[in-house]
């Protein structure tokens, strides 16, 4: 929410010219409201209200989520120790981010401490104030606890399509489970986020919540989906095989689940014979990914902890781009990824061990 938009006083209008004019009998705008395109006439103070949706809405809802948790956090912090929230201090935000990171019992890791303090620069500037991350006071301490606790970035195994196949075996035929054998295939062929998975809808409906729509075509399914970096486009073609066809697995489950618009990924009745009509929360993705990678035994070397911790939602777009034999720039575009090194990451993990320098060496 932008605290420090807030409106003014009305500005009264004031001809240039100094020459009398006729009378004007169009009606003036009333104190307080501004003329907008046509004849509709918004109070400022609809549109300040307006402004602070648009504002929120620049971000992602899980964002907005995440940094009006980091503000709670550090103001929860602040009162405990009878430090000022406000303005800005450098000094007391190194103080937060060593208290993080050096707890007993359980210290924030170094990707957090990151997230938390991008939450606190944002929740100052949309109080009108600044925070300097570049400050020695921050700067500095955050370079040694990168340093003392640092770690490699814990990245989730990707589902590759053999992995995939052994995956929808697991689960039944009723009507939820052609639901998530849907949600799957789908999912891996799209190289779709989850929010982007459960943000599709049948039709365009400008006043819904989707963040996507899904149309069915000869040739395959065409996605437009709202990711990080905006809107794209993702053609997904149809499978030489129906029962691994992510395009037919979404006719069947949209042809029984009798959906012509809205929602294409639902909740479904306890007795499993009809979809319901609120959507999915993208943490069924990561749930489906986790219980049916368990159920197929990806990952048997490790105890079930540890393998359900190794998979989420991020594995069957991971499992894509590892696997996908096709040029970056391909990839990129499919994925929708801002840049190409994201891209190379994942191609990286595919082309290991491929060059075996010991090997080569002679031993």
């Amino acid at each position: 929410m932008v605290d420090s938009f807030t409106p003014g006083p009305a500005i009264p209008f004031v001809p240039e010219a100094t020459e009398p004019r006729a009378p004007d009998a169009r009606p003036r705008p009333e104190a307080g409201r501004l003329p907008a395109c046509g004849t509709e006439v918004m109070a400022l103070s609809d549109l300040a209200q307006q402004a602070r949706a648009y504002a929120q809405g620049a971000k992602a809802d899980n964002t907005n989520r995440a940094y009006a948790a980091d503000w709670r956090h550090f103001t929860g912090w602040c009162i405990r120790n009878g430090v000022a929230l406000l303005p800005p201090d450098p000094q007391v935000i190194g103080l937060y981010i060593t208290a993080l990171a050096s707890a007993p019992r359980r210290p924030t890791s170094v990707a957090t401490l990151e997230r938390r303090l991008s939450g606190l620069v944002w929740n100052y500037r949309s109080r009108g104030q600044f925070l300097d991350r570049g400050d020695p006071h921050i700067k500095e301490v955050l370079a040694g606890i990168r340093r003392h606790h640092g770690q490699p970035p814990a990245q989730k195994d990707p589902v590759l399509g053999e992995d995939l196949l052994r995956m929808v075996e697991t689960l039944g035929r009723d009507l939820r489970g052609l639901r998530d054998r849907a949600i799957l295939l789908l999912g891996f062929a799209g190289g779709l986020r989850r929010s982007e998975i459960v943000g599709l809808d049948v039709d365009d409906d400008p006043a819904g919540d989707g963040t996507g729509r899904l149309e069915i075509l000869a040739g395959g399914a065409l996605l437009q989906v709202k990711g990080k970096t905006g809107w794209r486009t993702v053609e997904v073609g149809r499978g030489s095989n129906d029962q691994t066809c992510p395009v037919a697995a979404v006719e069947l489950w949209l042809k029984l689940a009798r959906i012509a618009h809205g929602p294409v990924f639902r909740r479904v009745s306890r007795d499993g014979k009809r979809a319901l009509d609120p959507r999915l929360n993208d943490r069924h993705v990561a749930r489906l990914v986790q219980n049916t990678a368990v159920a197929a035994g990806l990952r048997g070397d490790l105890p079930e902890g540890l393998r359900r911790a190794r998979f989420a939602g991020h594995s069957l777009r991971a499992g894509l781009a590892t696997a996908a034999e096709a040029e970056e720039r391909h990839v990129q575009k499919h994925l929708g990824h801002a840049s190409a090194e994201m891209t190379r990451r994942y191609q990286r993990r595919r082309e290991r061990f491929r060059i075996n320098l010991t090997k080569a060496a002679g031993l």
